[in-house]
């Protein structure tokens, strides 16, 4: 049995934070600078007024994957939502039953901000995700994401 702890990060984490990242993005098959990262987190995570909420998942020491979600809002459903920003598991952590355990995490918080959905995205290479989304109830829809750099 594997033992593991879920918990909202702490400055200490940042470091291996960075390297999940660095290891999602290369997973999702995207570059990663991680210049400058460092001060940013720990201003968004731990300093600055924002809800932006992150939890990690502990493995014998060794951050083994995280979750990243903050509280939004729907104008067309005229109500908040929890956005779910980034969800990535190491190779140790998957098909362990953690992920759900994490996005059960998202989903109490999701109720106790009095927030009926949680919304997020997944490239749709990314069957095993989608898979495992679905089992979870989760529907999709098609869309196309877009960035704007200003």
């Amino acid at each position: 049995m594997t033992t593991y702890n879920i918990r909202f990060a702490t400055e200490e984490d940042i470091p291996q934070i960075i390297e999940l990242c660095a290891a999602h993005a290369e997973f999702e098959q995207a570059s990663y600078d991680a210049t400058g990262k460092a001060e940013e987190l720990k201003k968004h995570l731990f300093i600055a007024k924002n809800d932006v909420k992150c939890l990690v998942v502990e493995m014998n020491k060794e951050l083994v994957g995280y979750a990243t979600f903050i509280k939004q809002f729907s104008t067309w459903d005229a109500n908040f939502y929890v956005y779910l920003d980034c969800l990535f598991m190491n190779e140790k952590a998957r098909n362990l039953g953690i992920g759900l355990q994490l996005m059960e995490e998202i989903k109490a918080y999701a109720k106790n901000e009095e927030c009926s959905v949680i919304q997020w995205q997944t490239p749709n290479f990314n069957v095993n995700a989608i898979r495992f989304y679905k089992r979870l109830g989760a529907t999709s829809k098609s869309k196309e994401r877009f960035s704007w750099n200003v």
